[in-house]
């Protein structure tokens, strides 16, 4: 009898499918006729085919277990004279149109799309028109279009936001909390911030010893477990942060009000509060509740500059904390913490969303001082209580030997002699590669081989901060798991038991769906990126090759990093082949080499909004 396995299918853009499960240890192919009905990331049970010699294991889907998501964006073709119509879904992985028998939706129009029935996989799906997004093209419908593609909410339903009104109405009682209002207490955020999650407190003790608190908004105080708010936030499980809007997991009663730690108002927080030298080390550490009223909110550059001129409000209590600071990142050095830090884009728009100008966020200390205590709380209290962990895994072995391969192409190599690769070892090809062309390429290709970080029960440790124990305790405004780790914290505080047996499977939910709201987030800045260069059509760019293909190289121009592509159709100058080992396209007759990592000159010859994709020809 065929053997029979569970898991998770995913579903490349060419329409099959690989299934992959602990069950078996090698992901399991399933062509596009054997997926029956399967769509991407549904939970499928599939029965393994006979295996061929010299080729992968293959499978047929026998159930759908639970479908990942039923609701799709696109846009309908009507047929002339017809009631009916087809949709097209943008998802590349959505393999099959829909049939939507009664349509009223326009053509050109996006739209959010249901399937109510597939019983046939001979057959389309059939689905209704459950919400009109707006025109297509228009920069509000596409943005708004990202988030629904991804099965991400945007508006709360009705019942959610009583709940928030009855929830904000809640008075607390100071007196059973710890009281920090009369120590310095401030808040450093972005400029544009609106929610206020994290504080933190500075108090002399002894020579050489200060009282740090840590003080995180305490939303388990507003949002009780089984409400009506905490189904809507565990769906939700993160904001979501596009280039034009926020979509909050709370509702903004919470988040922007209630629950933020805005100045000089008396807010209920959850503290982690340590007695630590100026050198960052910590001598003892105490966690509860507490009422904190912050006396000051810095944005980054504000902070920065008391801390350049020594001078200004709580200018003596930054300088401690910078001081810290700097033990805590020599200590995070010590140890081997990858160094990694990603160009993040800020955009300019206009009223109507288009981007004016693009530029990346200069890195301030006041960044890493804010970090380092977020990720000295998170690191205590994953230490002090056996909460849900925040766990990164060390790359396996085919990626790592992928990234040798990549980077050897590039004429770097890695000697780990036989053992694992260590974060140490990466960040010293990050210093050989420093102000490099191939920079960047070289930290996308490591970040490419990195296993994604992810929620669990079992601890796994973290690769990328080189912890042996780490959670997420900091941001319970805008991630559901800090949410359910102060809960978790607070029983084990007040001796309760702590009934671990769901936090798995809460664990699971919401480590896809964080794939989910991070692909949105790099969705709608690609989006911007193409938006912002097609108003630059015909004008020529330095770029480098980020990729080779036996159809052309992809680029990726040097100034606001937008990616695009230079088909082989149009290097018209000779016949170019692919030169696998050295990835490289090469001429036949002039030999000229275009190589991963080469910097060229090119010019934007177009693209596409709908696809988010750039066209480029080489520079004469």
């Amino acid at each position: 009898m065929a053997k029979k396995i569970k898991g998770v299918v995913n579903i490349n853009s060419l329409g099959f499918g690989y299934l992959k499960s602990e069950e078996v240890d090698e992901d399991v192919k399933i062509e596009t006729a054997f997926l029956n009905t399967a769509l991407h990331n549904d939970e499928v049970e599939v029965v393994l085919l006979p295996r061929k010699k010299g080729e992968k294991q293959c499978g047929e889907v026998v159930s759908i277990l639970k479908r990942a998501k039923m609701r799709f964006v696109g846009t309908v073709e009507k047929k002339k004279g017809k009631k009916f119509a087809f949709f097209s879904a943008d998802d590349p992985k959505m393999y099959t149109d829909i049939f939507i028998p009664n349509n009223t939706a326009k053509e050109k129009t996006k739209v959010l799309v249901e399937i109510v029935s597939w019983e046939d996989a001979k057959k389309n799906p059939e689905g209704k028109v459950v919400q009109t997004i707006g025109k297509k093209g228009d920069s509000d419908a596409e943005l708004h279009s990202i988030v629904l593609e991804k099965g991400l909410a945007v508006d709360f339903p009705r019942k959610v936001e009583k709940d928030a009104q009855r929830a904000k109405k809640k008075i607390f009682n100071t007196e059973k909390r710890r009281d920090f209002r009369g120590v310095p207490t401030f808040t450093i955020d972005p400029e544009d911030a609106k929610d206020f999650d994290d504080a933190l407190s500075v108090k002399k003790l002894e020579r050489g010893v200060y009282e740090v608190g840590v003080h995180i908004a305490d939303v388990a105080y507003y949002v009780t477990e089984g409400s009506k708010l905490d189904e809507e936030a565990r769906k939700r499980a993160f904001s979501i942060y596009l280039v034009d809007r926020t979509i909050p997991m709370l509702p903004e009663t919470l988040s922007n009000d209630i629950c933020s730690l805005r100045p000089e108002e008396d807010r209920p927080a959850f503290s982690a509060v340590f007695k630590i030298r100026s050198d960052g080390s910590v001598v003892e550490s105490w966690f509860g509740e507490t009422v904190i009223r912050s006396k000051r909110r810095f944005t980054y550059k504000e902070a920065q500059n008391i801390l350049d001129n020594k001078k200004g409000d709580f200018h003596e209590e930054l300088f401690v904390l910078s001081k810290m600071a700097e033990g805590l990142i020599e200590a995070r050095s010590q140890r081997g913490a990858l160094r990694i830090e990603d160009d993040e884009l800020f955009f300019e728009l206009d009223h109507d969303g288009r981007p004016l100008s693009v530029y990346c966020k200069e890195h301030l200390f006041a960044h890493s001082l804010i970090e380092e205590f977020m990720v000295l709380a998170n690191k205590e209290v994953a230490k002090t209580f056996n909460t849900l962990y925040r766990i990164h895994e060390a790359p396996d072995k085919e990626m790592i030997d992928n990234l040798f391969s990549f980077l050897s192409g590039l004429g770097y190599n890695i000697n780990v002699q036989g053992r694992e690769i260590s974060s140490s070892d990466l960040n010293g090809l990050f210093e050989k590669v420093k102000g490099k062309d191939e920079e960047f390429l070289v930290k996308k290709s490591v970040l490419r081989s990195m296993a994604k970080a992810a929620y669990s029960t079992k601890n796994k440790k973290h690769f990328g901060l080189a912890l042996d124990q780490y959670t997420h305790f900091t941001s319970p405004i805008r991630r559901y798991a800090d949410l359910l780790i102060h809960r978790i914290v607070k029983k084990k505080l007040a001796s309760e038991k702590v009934d671990r047996k769901n936090y798995e499977k809460i664990a699971r939910e919401i480590s896809l769906r964080e794939l989910d709201v991070l692909d949105a987030e790099r969705s709608s800045v690609t989006y911007k990126q193409v938006e912002y260069m097609l108003e630059k059509t015909g004008e020529t760019f330095e770029a480098i090759i980020s990729g080779v293909t036996s159809f052309g190289i992809f680029v990726q121009e040097l100034e606001i990093k937008a990616e695009g592509m230079v088909s082989i159709r149009d290097m018209d100058d000779d016949y170019y082949f692919l030169d696998e080992e050295t990835y490289s396209l090469v001429g036949t007759r002039k030999r000229k080499r275009y190589a991963l990592g080469d910097r060229i000159k090119v010019k934007l010859a177009g693209g596409s909004l709908e696809t988010r994709r750039l066209e480029f020809v080489l520079s004469k």
